[in-house]
């Protein structure tokens, strides 16, 4: 199991967000969390991330218990996100975002992550010395993905990728999510496009209120009724 989430009670401040949550992503699996609003989503991420500590629970990474490592032992260990908007350093240029995701790397396969990198998005080396800041959004979602590729994860991270995109960058984008995954990356994907990312995924849990409602197969819930009506609308 690469990661699991053993009954991961979580709080903010007298708050309780996440309440007895379980759940893992195996490697080379791409794994989507959906929900609403408020449903506790992106808390899930802060918390494999550590930039949330459970009150209660474990989060483990390969089997080792990792509750109390800090967030730059957690992206050491193998971690990286895609962060919700991106969240790119706009003054930089596309090669130094690019540069920043593999600063805790030694180097010495720099040269062959870019290259990786600039396979997957050509565009990236098209615009290599352009302010980041001066991309469209679906280029600026590339950057981002790049970045996090560069410190050569064993998981992913993605919160919200389709956030803000237009339907046909939509589209494009996870075209590019199902590439990374294609090419051996585990992914665990917080999405509110449920149809988008249940199409491209092995599993997926359903988040409500902080609790675990549903899980299965990606077929599996699409087809489920419950969650047919929650949240594709028919």
């Amino acid at each position: 199991m690469l990661l699991e989430l053993d009954n991961v009670t979580t709080y903010y401040g007298q708050m309780r967000i996440l309440e007895g949550i379980a759940l893992s992503v195996d490697a080379g699996e791409l794994v989507c969390l959906l929900g609403g609003n408020a449903s506790g989503k992106s808390t899930t991420l802060k918390t494999i991330l550590g930039i949330v500590r459970p009150r209660a629970g474990r989060v483990l990474l390969e089997g080792e218990d990792v509750s109390r490592w800090p967030v730059a032992q957690r992206i050491a260990g193998g971690l990286a996100i895609v962060p919700e908007n991106r969240r790119l350093f706009g003054q930089m240029t596309v090669r130094e975002n690019l540069e920043l995701g593999a600063v805790l790397q030694d180097g010495s396969t720099f040269d062959a992550d870019l290259e990786r990198v600039h396979t997957l998005f050509p565009r990236l080396e098209e615009r290599k010395n352009q302010l980041a800041g001066t991309l469209s959004g679906g280029e600026q979602q590339m950057v981002a993905m790049g970045r996090a590729l560069m410190s050569r994860p064993r998981l992913l991270l993605m919160d919200e990728p389709s956030m803000g995109l237009s339907p046909a960058l939509v589209q494009q984008n996870f075209r590019i999510i199902k590439e990374v995954h294609d090419s051996g990356v585990a992914i665990l994907m917080v999405e509110q496009n449920a149809t988008m990312a249940l199409s491209i995924a092995d599993r997926g849990y359903v988040l409500a209120t902080g609790h675990i409602v549903l899980h299965g197969s990606a077929s599996e819930l699409l087809h489920h009724d419950e969650l047919k009506r929650a949240y594709l609308g028919r």
